[in-house]
């Protein structure tokens, strides 16, 4: 199967998925895929690529597909309403009560759960909120919602995390504090699946990576692999010579016993040496064919 983790436990396990609205071409055709426990994994794709799609399946919002899901070792159409005591869900746009304060909304939600679920007001000031709790939503900027959102996702410590573009929408501080908090949340072991076309989001959270184009996923493998793989064996140099500057690109291999090379760095001041490994969003071009959108 694409992306199996032989030998480890899996928490979500996909095989076969396929799913149509109605009688359009397949939105999701033939996906197979699994996450381990305490893995981020990422899908990554333009709109309309089936990302949302898929999450939407795993998170019971979208039945008659077909294929098979098992979630936490059981059929995904065994699991009952108990199946949202274990999951969270992080939407891309904000959905919550805007005549409602920021903690009245969570205590509303802190309801839902028949378990215990983390104080409103902890998770209020773990994303940067504690100074607005008791503000109306209808007077937040987008990005304090999409903060919000994840405060009631996280509400009842899940097993299973489902992000929609996590970091959408918000300005760079506070888009670093959520990234951060998805780090500290898969450290703890919760499993997340998340969606993006935001590049950066994936290279620095994820563990592994999926690109999903027209429904079906073209690679799977970490971020670093993938790089290294698509990558060009070789060493962009600037450097600064009888007061001109100068760029030359040397090949990896052999470099130690590179004539050039040996004689850049005695009679030149290097200003820079880089590797030439590709961004992840150029890998993802030279896969798919496609461009992120």
């Amino acid at each position: 199967m694409l992306g199996l983790l032989v030998g480890d436990t899996t928490v979500i396990s996909v095989e076969n998925l396929t799913f149509a609205y109605g009688k359009a071409p397949p939105a999701i055709d033939g996906l197979s895929f699994s996450i381990s426990p305490g893995e981020i994994f990422g899908f990554l794709g333009p709109s309309g690529a089936g990302k949302s799609t898929t999450q939407k399946i795993l998170m019971r919002l979208l039945k008659g597909y077909t294929g098979d899901i098992e979630i936490m070792g059981r059929s995904l159409d065994q699991w009952k309403e108990n199946y949202f005591e274990r999951i969270g869900v992080c939407f891309e746009l904000p959905s919550n009560y805007r005549k409602l304060t920021a903690l009245e909304n969570l205590q509303l939600f802190a309801r839902f759960f028949s378990g215990p679920t983390i104080a409103p007001t902890d998770i209020l000031g773990r994303l940067g909120l504690a100074d607005v709790a008791n503000k109306r939503v209808e007077h937040f900027s987008k990005g304090m919602q999409i903060r919000l959102n994840l405060a009631r996702a996280l509400l009842n410590r899940p097993d299973i995390l489902f992000l929609d573009e996590p970091t959408a929408g918000l300005d760079p501080g506070n888009a670093r504090r959520v990234r951060q908090i998805i780090r500290e949340e898969r450290d703890r072991g919760t499993t997340i699946f998340l969606t993006t076309h935001d590049m950066m989001v994936a290279n620095e959270l994820c563990d592994r990576v999926g690109f999903l184009v027209d429904g079906r996923l073209t690679s799977v493998d970490s971020p670093a692999s993938l790089r290294l793989l698509h990558g060009r064996r070789a060493l962009r140099v600037q450097f600064q010579k009888d007061q001109a500057s100068l760029v030359e690109e040397l090949p990896l291999d052999g470099l130690s016993d590179n004539a050039r090379f040996q004689d850049i760095l005695r009679n030149g001041r290097i200003e820079s040496m880089h590797s030439q490994e590709p961004s992840l969003e150029d890998v993802f071009l030279s896969v798919t064919g496609r461009a992120l959108e």
